[in-house]
């Protein structure tokens, strides 16, 4: 099973973002856009990773308690409704749908850890976000090799 850790980062929110992808333990995507907002970053983080993963088996841990809610609980009643919900419109449809329909597809596990508690995958992954964010990367990042 892979192991991947993902995160975003967005400062001022709104403004500059960007987004890291660790995976077993090694900086492997990152991205970034000019405007844009912290939830926006942390679901694209997870899409990246999902894509990564291409239907193997993974566990994804993430600090965004909002997007496990949104793919794994509220999508699947928002999509039998046409996409709609109470209360108005579906912030950031299209990351959704892509979360969604992806993470149907996939053999993920999300699973939610402490931000900035100390986690060394959550840790790396909020200095690669932050890293995306400041230095505008977007891509694969070459793996470290380790002697």
């Amino acid at each position: 099973m892979i192991t991947y850790y993902t995160d975003g980062s967005c400062s001022p929110n709104p403004g500059p973002g960007g987004f890291a992808v660790i995976k077993e333990m090694q900086p492997c995507i990152v991205g970034h856009e000019m405007n844009s907002t912290n939830i926006r970053m942390e679901g694209q983080a997870l899409i990246a990773a999902m894509k990564d993963a291409n239907g193997e088996e993974c566990q994804i841990y993430t600090d965004s308690e909002f997007w496990i809610n949104v793919i794994t609980k509220w999508a699947p009643g928002w999509e039998a409704k046409n996409w709609a919900k109470k209360g108005g419109e579906i912030k950031n449809l299209e990351i959704v749908k892509e979360a969604y329909e992806l993470y149907q597809k996939s053999q993920a596990i999300l699973t939610w850890v402490r931000g900035h508690e100390g986690d060394p995958g959550n840790e790396l992954a909020d200095e690669w976000a932050n890293n995306a964010r400041t230095q505008r990367l977007d891509g694969y990042i070459k793996p470290v090799s380790r002697r």
